[in-house]
């Protein structure tokens, strides 16, 4: 029997405006290329509106994107179905409108086969970097490339049209002005297209065996391995993997938690939970920023600070033989953290923090910046792998940024 409340943590708002921005596509493909204007009483009106009700629904349709993103941030409620559909989405509106322009003859098809290629490629890069255990940080160069695209795809689709709509008459001199303006919006997104793919390329060099350390350390190697199990000890029972190693829960770019602290301490008084860390190279921040929210105490039991590895052993119980053949900085004893922490604290959910937040003690192993955190719950338990980058204090507080996050997760998969 299916479950209701699985049904519901998928429906949420942002997921619900997602799945019709797709739904709607196929509405504005038919508005551009059907002539519907032939069926309206007033023909010749109706076909002077065409373009313009068509570039209108691809502008609503666009916009969209922005909105399913706020809805999740903002109420906590950010999905890997999410995370799934919305590129996807993003990627099926472009390519609707790009094929459209083509068969009335508005766009040459090399344009739609550079900006295809792109996406084929970088997914590919992707899917390769997923079987090395790493992610690639989406390139802000790809979404300054997405505006110009959506804004040349309404130039062309209402390049020809804006003379006569406007004045009434075929203006020769606007014609041409529009006709440049376009090409202008189109050549740029081009060129954009084509500069974020050498980024992606050069990112994830490192991951083919070449390139510079430079190249893997912008890579940000997000998730590296991870146990999901229903009990402690069992064996691998599933990858998880993040899509950035700079969270969605961080409030500013100063690393201000206290938006992600509010949102996590509602959403666990919500479910009734109960929360707890184990820190090591994060030193209590994380139970910093969940006790700088007044009412916390309503669902944070404590923190175990265990920064060297007797603590951990003898407060944590992670085993003394995995500290010494594995190292504190490990997925083993991420998880062994967070499960101790769980027991020790009894609570809902507990996340770890162990990791190598430098200056110094880095190795070509796990260099400066690596940082393990787990999580431990009633689902089972897990960890991912992050390698940061900046300062000391930077590391630590993306760190703590990350383990909010990891939080916010096992909350959403609890509800889910």
């Amino acid at each position: 029997m299916s479950d209701p409340k699985r049904y519901r943590g998928l429906l949420t708002p942002a997921n619900i405006v997602t799945v019709a921005r797709i739904i709607f596509i196929p509405v504005f493909v038919f508005l551009l290329l059907a002539p519907w204007p032939d069926w309206a009483p007033d023909p010749r009106l109706a076909q002077l509106l065409k373009p313009w009700v068509a570039a209108a629904v691809f502008a609503l349709l666009a916009l969209t994107d922005g909105l399913d993103g706020y809805l999740a941030r903002s109420r906590n409620e950010v999905s890997t179905f999410g995370k799934f559909l919305d590129p996807l989405a993003d990627k099926i509106l472009v390519t609707a409108a790009l094929l459209a322009l083509i068969e009335l003859d508005k766009l040459p098809t090399w344009i739609a086969l550079i900006i295809l290629a792109r996406e084929f490629l970088i997914s590919g890069l992707r899917m390769v970097a997923a079987a090395e255990g790493k992610v690639i940080d989406a390139s802000n160069l790809g979404k300054v490339k997405t505006v110009f695209q959506i804004i040349a795809v309404l130039a062309f689709i209402l390049k020809d049209d804006v003379a006569r709509t406007v004045l009434g008459v075929h203006s020769y001199d606007l014609y041409v002005f529009a006709n440049a303006l376009a090409w202008l919006f189109m050549l740029i997104a081009l060129i954009l297209t084509l500069l974020s793919l050498i980024d992606y390329f050069r990112k994830s060099a490192v991951i083919f065996g070449f390139g510079s350390g430079d190249a893997a350390a912008e890579a940000s190697t997000s998730t590296v391995a991870s146990h999901k199990s229903t009990e402690p000890g069992s064996g691998l029972a599933g990858q998880r993997h993040t899509a950035d190693s700079t969270p969605a829960l961080r409030a500013t770019d100063q690393y201000s938690f206290e938006d992600a602290a509010v949102a996590l301490v509602q959403a666990a008084r919500a479910q009734n939970l109960t929360l707890g860390t184990a820190e090591s190279c994060t030193g209590g921040l994380v139970a910093g920023a969940l006790t700088s929210v007044p009412g916390s105490s309503e669902v944070f039991a404590g923190s175990i600070v265990s920064y060297v590895n007797e603590v951990k052993e003898q407060a944590l119980g992670v085993s003394g033989e995995t500290l010494k053949s594995l190292g504190a900085v490990s997925e083993e004893v991420a998880c062994a953290m967070a499960r101790g922490a769980r027991q020790i604290l009894d609570v809902t959910i507990a996340v770890s923090t162990t990791g190598i937040a430098g200056p110094g003690g880095g190795t070509a192993e796990k260099p400066v910046g690596t940082v393990w955190i787990g999580c431990a719950s009633e689902a089972g338990e897990w960890a991912e792998c992050h390698h940061f980058e900046g300062s000391r204090q930077t590391v630590r507080e993306k760190a703590v940024a990350q383990a909010l996050q990891v939080l916010s997760d096992a909350i959403n998969e609890r509800v889910g």
